[in-house]
């Protein structure tokens, strides 16, 4: 899709109306999100005696309903789940004690995301890191291999979970105001208190099968969310001087079109396109902001057959303005090499 710079300030005054949060949708959101999660983890420790398979089986049911828990995390570091600054600040902390996430460090990290989202030379914050064809043939061969272990799908959805829980979101960052520190701690010693009472009371195998398998397959998916609304043949990249903002967001981020269970179970994120376009809508306003908004329709389109295709993208191509898989670059290398040679 590839939008006019003359009609993007139009493009954004369109979706605006829709960023507006509706207190009664959102409370009930809250309502028919974490109390079916709550519940899902009391039966899985009430099951474990009788059945572990049954509470695992419930602890994948749970892990969906926490990546919907943290969409509402999500719209609460946007400020667009409530009016209010501080309900929106309470209910962040509470979800992203639910969720393992350290409220204040990821909405600032998070809207760095969307300052600099597609922007090639402000990576890094944010965002899964990513090489261009010529960083990657101007690299080591130490760090290709470190690139390609980080891009391998067992580490990135497997290990990647693990990290996440246990270590990013754990830390601050280095810049970090004394406000976003407390913030950390305050989450972490809350989560730490917690664990220790479930792991007392409930031992630590239970434990482990409750909460542990949830928030790893909650992770996973996540992951996934986030790579597969960013990594697609099509994307847009730019250099900072070339950079545009909605251009970022409309030709930078999919629209992940899913079943119904699932765009419910990952509330409306699938419309990313429109999130990034406009962060401050609502969840359960993305869906009407794109069919009622038709230069949205072009947006790229991907499916859960198609989004699997993108596990092969790995660096993205500069010159071509796609990404491409590490059989084509090793293409370009073994044909570089034939010139040199030939020269």
């Amino acid at each position: 899709m590839a939008i006019d710079k003359e009609k993007t300030k139009k493009l954004r005054q369109d979706v605006a109306p829709f960023a507006k949060s509706d207190t009664g949708k959102s409370v009930f959101q809250m309502v028919n999100t974490i109390a079916p999660l709550i519940v899902l983890w009391i039966a899985g420790y009430m099951l474990v005696d009788v059945s572990p398979w049954l509470t695992a089986g419930l602890s994948v049911i749970s892990a969906g309903f926490v990546v919907r828990t943290f969409i509402i995390f999500h719209d609460c570091t946007h400020g667009s789940f409530f009016k209010s600054k501080k309900a929106n600040d309470w209910v962040g902390l509470l979800t992203g004690v639910i969720t393992s996430f350290p409220y204040e460090k990821w909405k600032r990290e998070h809207t760095i995301h969307h300052a600099t989202s597609s922007n090639l030379d402000k990576r890094g914050i944010g965002d899964i890191d990513m090489m261009t064809v010529e960083e990657y043939l101007q690299s080591s061969k130490g760090q290709r291999l470190w690139y390609r272990f980080y891009r391998n799908p067992l580490v990135m959805f497997g290990l990647g979970p693990l990290y996440m829980v246990l270590v990013l979101n754990r830390f601050n960052r280095k810049d970090a105001k004394q406000k976003e520190r407390m913030n950390t701690h305050l989450t972490n010693i809350i989560i730490a208190g917690i664990c220790a009472g479930l792991i007392y009371s409930m031992g630590w195998q239970a434990f482990l099968l409750v909460q542990g398998v949830t928030l790893f397959i909650a992770g996973a998916l996540g992951i996934w969310l986030f790579y597969i609304q960013h990594t697609y043949e099509d994307s847009y990249f730019e250099h900072d001087s070339e950079w545009d903002y909605v251009k970022a967001a409309v030709e930078g981020s999919s629209y992940y079109k899913l079943p119904k269970l699932l765009q419910w179970i990952t509330g409306n994120i699938g419309f990313h396109h429109v999130h990034h376009l406009a962060p401050r809508v609502p969840n359960y306003n993305l869906e009407k902001a794109h069919k009622e908004t038709p230069p949205l329709h072009t947006a790229t389109t991907i499916t859960l057959r198609t989004s699997l295709e993108s596990l092969r993208y790995k660096l993205y191509d500069e010159e071509a303005g796609k990404f491409v898989s590490f059989k084509e670059v090793n293409e370009i290398i073994k044909r570089k090499t034939k010139g040199s040679i030939a020269a």
